[in-house]
């Protein structure tokens, strides 16, 4: 397993070892070990699947306060671009996003901390999302930004995108809360 540093502070790129015969493959997707050794020192509690088709936008969500959540987020059935926010204020990177494609092909994941807004956009005709979270879903902490915020000027690699009613009506970045702050 290779884990690597973004340009942003506490987002890694992971990217596991596959092994692959005649018979298909088998791959370590998480070993808590290795995690903390990169300082992923948290307890999952809760696994996510998603199924979507293509042009989907899922996105941008995260939670506050003691619900706050670390994704460990992978694709086990087509191709997405994930893109994870920094919402951290006073972070060197505040309002910046990195986005990496996922895809059943490379197996890589992204770790995405808590204090980040999280999405995804499907650009295969259909994507099956996996994703550990450090905390459970709480609807009372759950908050978002809109995924076409011009101040963060996402490219979602998507032409005409696919998105729900509660998505259309997030938050604008420039209307968020203080709910993180960078330390380091």
């Amino acid at each position: 397993m290779e884990i690597i540093k973004t340009p942003i502070d506490g987002l890694l790129v992971i990217k596991p070892k596959v092994f692959g015969d005649s018979r298909g493959y088998f791959l370590e997707s998480f070993r808590l070990s290795k995690f903390r050794e990169h300082g992923i020192d948290y307890n999952f509690v809760q696994d996510n699947i998603s199924k979507s088709k293509k042009g989907t936008i899922r996105g941008l969500h995260y939670q506050t306060g003691e619900m706050a959540q670390g994704k460990l987020c992978q694709v086990i059935y087509g191709k997405v671009l994930d893109v994870a926010v920094d919402i951290r204020f006073n972070s060197p990177t505040f309002g910046r996003y990195y986005s990496a494609i996922l895809s059943e092909e490379d197996h890589t994941q992204l770790w995405i901390p808590p204090g980040f807004a999280h999405g995804f956009s499907v650009l295969s005709d259909e994507a099956i999302f996996y994703y550990k979270c450090t905390q459970y879903y709480s609807k009372e902490h759950e908050r978002a930004i809109r995924f076409d915020d011009p101040h963060l000027g996402i490219n979602w690699q998507i032409e005409n995108p696919i998105v729900s009613e509660k998505d259309l009506s997030a938050k604008f970045f420039n209307e968020i809360d203080k709910d993180f702050f960078y330390s380091k």
